[in-house]
């Protein structure tokens, strides 16, 4: 929502205050068609030159995190903290029992109460990979520790790309309307016999290239990179809490000690309240029993 009105407030005042100064739209409009044909057409080949099909998709299915903002929310940090209370205890308590769990998390009746996170492969591939290589006694926490940080990191790596992929275009932008003013002068040139009041025409047509340039380069492309950029990184916490949760499990520590551990490293503004969490695994106690 807050995109949406931020990218109103930007044309309103862009074309309110060059309206109100006097200015008039019909030369822009006359010349915006095949301006942004040229600047958007050429922006959209260097696009395409630079990256491979799966990067394409990927960069136009993350515009919409600008709009949407981050895939997780308040509710889904308490519901993993619980899904892995769960399976802390459950491995404890009985590691055949936990094996059914991992080995085919969709038939899980603990994995289907979180049909969320059971939809993301990179939770579940965190999560079960994590607590299979305890039950082959690869459970040095220094050893998985670093194992996650790597994974994690390549998760950020790769969703972080549709940003780049952005910024690049960003930067190209300015240099693409100057690219189709320059067009628009040379045109200009041929006219230069026309009388003023036409090649005045012709020099402010030529003239919107340079504007529509660096108006979609710092006014859409650039703030979307970076907005973008933000929400992979705020939905990275997820996995760093799951990282947090399963190492503090493998120092022995006890269940409701881990699950105080992730708590506190999740975001100040998704993290549940101490006594918000007790009342979620107290309902998660009640339906084990």
């Amino acid at each position: 929502m807050l995109g949406i009105i931020g990218i109103a407030v930007m044309f309103i005042m862009v074309f309110g205050g060059y309206l109100l100064a006097g200015g008039k739209l019909g030369i822009i409009l006359k010349a915006l068609p095949f301006e942004f044909m040229m600047i958007g057409g050429a922006a959209a080949g260097a696009f395409l030159i630079s990256n491979d099909g799966g990067a394409v998709k990927h960069t136009l299915k993350d515009v919409g995190k600008v709009f949407k903002g981050a895939k997780w929310k308040p509710d889904d940090y308490r519901d993993l903290l619980c899904l892995l209370f769960e399976l802390i205890r459950l491995a404890r308590s009985s590691p055949v029992a936990i094996e059914e769990h991992i080995e085919t998390p969709a038939e899980s009746t603990i994995f289907q109460k979180y049909p969320k996170i059971l939809a993301d492969k990179y939770a579940l591939e965190l999560i079960c990979d994590t607590m299979r290589s305890v039950s082959m006694n690869y459970d040095d926490p220094h050893q998985v520790e670093e194992v996650l940080d790597k994974r994690i990191e390549g998760m950020a790596h790769h969703a972080l790309h549709s940003s780049h992929a952005l910024q690049s275009m960003a930067d190209a932008l300015p240099a693409l309307g100057i690219v189709a003013a320059v067009l628009g002068v040379i045109k200009t040139m041929a006219s230069i016999d026309q009388p003023p009041e036409v090649l005045g025409k012709l020099i402010g047509g030529a003239l919107v290239g340079t504007f529509l340039g660096v108006f979609l380069a710092y006014g859409l492309a650039a703030p979307f990179a970076s907005k973008v950029k933000a929400v992979v990184e705020e939905d990275m916490h997820f996995y760093q809490l799951i990282r947090e949760v399963l190492v503090a499990n493998l120092h022995n520590h006890a269940t409701n000690i881990c699950i105080e551990v992730g708590r506190q490293n999740a975001p100040s503004h998704f993290r549940p309240s101490f006594i918000e969490l007790e009342e979620a695994l107290k309902s998660v106690k009640q339906e084990a029993a």
